[in-house]
């Protein structure tokens, strides 16, 4: 498609949303809600799209994608409120932000800030949204050549590369995890044979786990554990001022920006590692090339601007692999893709070959939620903090419901309830020992394109292993797997340490 017909697309498509009265409503009634879901801790994007998806069954798609990319945006977004008013991030995405936000805040400047994420997050957004214009293309283009053997590896790559950027402590953890989620995708009958495995003769299990009850019970159910133990409230808004964009402070960072945008597009274009990962890395990288270093955590604007830009731009970035590759770049990302497929969009090579509109239409949807989630959190902000003061013993039995009919909609199986507790329970404890839930959770999405790709790569080679050690993009990515491995693994590090003490002895 050409750069005019593009433009042509882009414009009917934004026309065509803007003329109905009912997807604006639906688009700031659900960037309002994302932001809402963001500024309640424990209320993460991943668990709002999943809770949305199955209210979305009888609209067409573009409405659908409305709601869900809205709410995605707004929720990136809205994690900055708590973490800037009371230092607690909204989500994971958002706990960078709180090092700078909350010192500024308590100077009196909380206005100064949440101005500074709001408008950050619009550009860093919207910055994403053109890589994501640019870039989709070429990666389909480079994706046709892959085959069974490159999907399986990338597949695998996703899932370790995971584990190993959000183990807490130890990176052999999230790599556990990773595989532990990989093993829950091989229940169900063989996608390839049709054979029955590890079902226990159980009809429930011949499909295989589904994925929405995974997602809630993963994210939702250890949240609500935890916060019905420790028995605490969201604590109290504190008086923030004016809420107002500085465009001159923006400016003077504007390399700040750029910089911080691209770490976000490259970290969210990596399948499997969000937008918490995307904030830490662009608040360290503004850090370490700041003229004063000593500032940052006492109440910087350039460590504020940094992590929200990053997060944001983030989601442009996770859209790229998913679009492109049928691969999620973030666990918000693994929910648009079950959106996507529940409405009869299969992400992935052919996407620009089947719905040659599509990639044009999602970027105009995408620059709409970022529109409305700037004017939501600039106009609504103080309305949207007042929910923080809600007791958690009120809006968890409420989270705890929404739970159960996002599960038990998907089919009206109550099997899906049971497996929502069971994986929530499970996924609550390997949280307390400090094992990661996104490469779990991960693991179950990709597994089954891994499973069914390695079967097949084999099938096709007779049990020949050579393709893998043949194909340029394969010895690629074994390079990479094996270079994260051994840099990583425990037994590499130790043996480090004990060659660097050699020396200094």
């Amino acid at each position: 498609m050409d750069i005019l017909a593009s433009f042509s697309v882009f414009g009917s498509t934004l026309l065509s949303l803007l003329s109905s009265p009912t997807n604006l409503m639906i688009l700031m009634g659900a960037s309002f809600f994302g932001i809402i879901f963001g500024a309640l801790p424990g209320l993460t994007a991943t668990l709002g799209v999943a809770l949305l998806t199955t209210l979305t069954y009888g609209m067409d798609v573009n409405t659908a994608l409305i709601a869900l990319l809205g709410l995605y945006v707004g929720a990136i977004y809205g994690g900055s409120y708590p973490s800037i008013l009371i230092n607690i991030p909204g989500t994971a995405a958002a706990a960078a932000t709180a090092l700078d936000g909350f010192p500024l805040a308590q100077k009196g400047e909380g206005g100064r800030a949440l101005g500074l994420t709001t408008t950050a997050s619009l550009i860093g957004t919207l910055l994403g949204i053109l890589v994501l214009v640019i870039a989709a293309p070429l990666v389909a283009q480079m994706a046709l050549q892959f085959t069974s053997f490159e999907f399986f590896l990338l597949a695998l790559f996703g899932i370790l590369i995971s584990g190993t950027l959000t183990s807490p402590d130890l990176v052999i953890k999230g790599w556990i995890a990773g595989l532990i989620g990989l093993g829950l995708s091989t229940i169900g009958r063989d996608p390839l044979q049709f054979f029955p495995r590890f079902t226990f003769d159980m009809p429930d299990l011949d499909q295989g786990l589904e994925v929405v009850p995974v997602l809630i019970g993963a994210f939702g159910i250890p949240q609500v554990i935890k916060a019905l133990r420790n028995r605490e409230s969201l604590g109290v808004m504190k008086q923030f001022g004016r809420i107002l964009p500085e465009w001159k402070t923006l400016f003077k960072n504007r390399m700040n920006i750029a910089r911080s945008s691209m770490i976000g597009i490259g970290i969210g274009a990596v399948p499997g590692i969000g937008e918490d990962i995307a904030g830490w890395v662009s608040y360290g990288a503004a850090k370490n090339t700041s003229k004063h270093p000593e500032t940052f955590g006492k109440g910087e604007p350039q460590g504020i601007i940094a992590s929200e830009t990053a997060n944001n731009a983030c989601i442009g970035g996770a859209l790229i692999p998913l679009l492109t590759l049928g691969i999620p770049g973030s666990p918000p990302a693994a929910m648009l893709l079950g959106a996507l497929m529940l409405h009869g969009i299969t992400p992935g090579p052919m996407i620009v070959v089947e719905s040659p509109n599509f990639l044009i239409e999602v970027t105009a949807i995408l620059v709409l939620c970022s529109i409305a989630m700037w004017l939501n959190g600039m106009f609504l902000a103080k309305q949207v903090v007042k929910v923080l003061q809600i007791p958690a013993s009120i809006f968890l039995p409420v989270v705890t419901l929404m739970c159960i009919l996002g599960s038990y909609a998907l089919g009206l199986n109550i099997f899906n309830l049971y497996l929502m507790v069971i994986v929530g329970v499970f996924a609550y404890f390997l949280d307390e020992m400090k094992y990661p839930i996104s490469p779990l959770v991960i693991g179950v999405i990709l597994g089954p394109m891994a499973d069914e790709s390695l079967r097949r790569a084999l099938m096709v080679s007779e049990g020949d292993l050579m393709p893998f050690i043949e194909r340029p993009i394969c010895i690629a990515l074994i390079s990479i797997i094996v270079l994260i491995v051994m840099t990583k693994a425990p037994f590499y590090q130790q043996c480090k340490k004990s060659f660097f003490s050699l020396f200094k002895k």
